[in-house]
């Protein structure tokens, strides 16, 4: 069953349902819309264009301890951005809970809202249904006015269907949405999880939308994408979620070139040939030898990551980076290319601080092109560790990076004029004060997914394929 968001003959937000026309048929091609909709109508407090993007489709309901299914769905409830609470005993009926999941006075209207469990411990991922001793929850919410995606972790009252967040910032009702954690420090929006039973993990998707002209989308014929599905858990220390691209990934590696033990001088660049890179799969470990030359930084600086990595760019020279990878790029010239990179900083107290980032500046030499410059800080020891991990996913106009081993993840949208007519190519460069290592950078080219391929053998109508593109369509 799909419950979504439509908008009734006197221009209302409600909420309706489809059903499959054809159960056994694993990648639910065809749908129906049953005459009894909507199933649920506006509030009476609830404003008409606010009131939208339920949590469920059939992975995203959760059922509670009552016997009842709930979803969460946004809304402005009296003036105030909430997320509201629906339950049912037969997905047509539905109650509205007395009390918000969660409310914020100081962002009046979010979007998609996601919760769902996460275990305290371990990188499995948990039913949507998940209670009990060692299950901590995740709300989500996208906020319009920044098209950014938000979440914190918490505690759900399964009884009161209310959901507390740990994090002072984030205490009470009153707790703006944009002062918690981002999903993605780059341009990644509308993000949805759903629990995988199959490999038992909680897999995330997102929608990724276009930085350039409506005359392009026209001119392409769609507009917007979505991201690799990625898999993610909540950290040791149960502050942040970790998230990594899910293991079918791997499957659609092609090719290898390599770079190990190898030694990138200041302002060095060595490039990383043999394989065709505007969609490829790139896993590498920079290794810190010193951090005596890092930059100090005020922590007041640490308010605002994007406006760091704009003054602090990858053609910036400084103490312990920027190094990183240079992808996308047109030659030797590099007239065109992307920058994802690092670079470590030393605060107030002697402890040290490393900022991630995506310059897209020189992304693309076309015109009336959206190219900013994405930030966020990564939680890693690097003074224990003396070393950072990175690894990116190209394909073509979209790079995702994902620092640290996943704690800090970071989506781009690039436009190079060049790879209409030529090759791109791939860099690791260090403009440092000193030399840094790398002892080990894997890249592979990406073959081309297979996407809704119905599989010849077939089993009580599900197809019998492990592989990631046949198998998501009916998870």
């Amino acid at each position: 069953m799909i419950l979504y968001s439509g908008i009734d003959a006197d221009r209302r937000q409600v909420q309706t349902i489809a059903l499959p026309k054809n159960r056994r048929d694993p990648l639910h091609r065809e749908w129906t819309k049953p005459s009894y909709n909507p199933v649920v109508l506006l509030p009476a407090d609830v404003s008409a264009d606010n009131f939208r993007d339920p949590t469920t489709l059939t992975t995203t309901a959760w059922l509670g301890r009552d016997g009842l299914w709930r979803f969460a769905i946004s809304a402005v409830a009296s003036g105030v951005g909430t997320t509201l609470v629906f339950h049912s005993a037969d997905f047509l009926r539905w109650e509205r809970n007395a009390a918000p999941l969660h409310a914020s006075r100081d962002a009046v209207m979010a979007e998609c809202p996601d919760l769902f469990p996460v275990a305290a411990r371990g990188a499995e991922g948990l039913d949507t249904s998940a209670r009990g001793p060692g299950v901590r929850h995740v709300l989500k919410v996208s906020m319009p006015d920044t098209l950014l995606d938000y979440y914190t972790v918490g505690r759900y009252d399964d009884e009161a269907d209310t959901f507390t967040p740990d994090e002072d910032v984030a205490r009470g009702r009153g707790g703006d949405y944009r002062s918690w954690r981002r999903i993605d420090h780059g341009h990644l929006y509308a993000s949805k999880t759903f629990f995988d039973a199959r490999k038992n993990r909680r897999v995330l998707w997102a929608w990724v939308n276009e930085s350039d002209s409506e005359a392009d989308d026209v001119a392409r014929g769609w507009s917007g994408l979505q991201s690799f599905p990625r898999a993610l858990w909540l950290d040791p220390a149960g502050r942040q979620l970790v998230q990594w691209p899910v293991e079918e990934i791997e499957t659609l590696r092609r090719g290898r070139a390599a770079l190990l033990g190898a030694e990138v001088e200041s302002g060095g660049l060595r490039e990383i040939g043999g394989i065709a890179s505007s969609q490829a799969d790139v896993d590498v470990v920079f290794e810190i030898p010193s951090l005596e030359r890092a930059e100090g930084l005020d922590g007041n600086r640490l308010l605002d990551a994007d406006a760091l990595c704009a003054e602090k760019g990858a053609s910036v020279r400084g103490g312990v980076g920027p190094l990183g990878l240079l992808v996308m790029a047109s030659g030797d010239d590099l007239r065109e290319h992307t920058a994802v990179f690092f670079r470590v900083f030393r605060l107030l107290h002697g402890e040290h601080t490393v900022l991630m980032c995506t310059d897209l500046t020189r992304s693309s030499t076309k015109a009336g092109v959206y190219r900013p410059t994405h930030g966020g800080f990564v939680n890693v020891d690097i003074e224990k560790d003396k070393s950072i991990s990175l690894r990116t996913l190209i394909d073509h106009s979209i790079i995702e990076s994902f620092g640290g081993g996943g704690r800090t993840c970071m989506t781009a949208r690039v436009y190079p004029e060049h790879a209409a007519t030529g090759s791109s190519h791939l860099y690791v460069f260090n403009n440092g004060s000193d030399a840094v290592k790398v002892p080990r950078l894997e890249a592979w080219e990406l073959a081309t997914a297979s996407v809704n391929v119905v599989p010849e053998e077939e089993e009580d109508g599900l197809a019998a394929s492990s592989n990631m593109c046949t198998s998501s369509a009916y998870y």
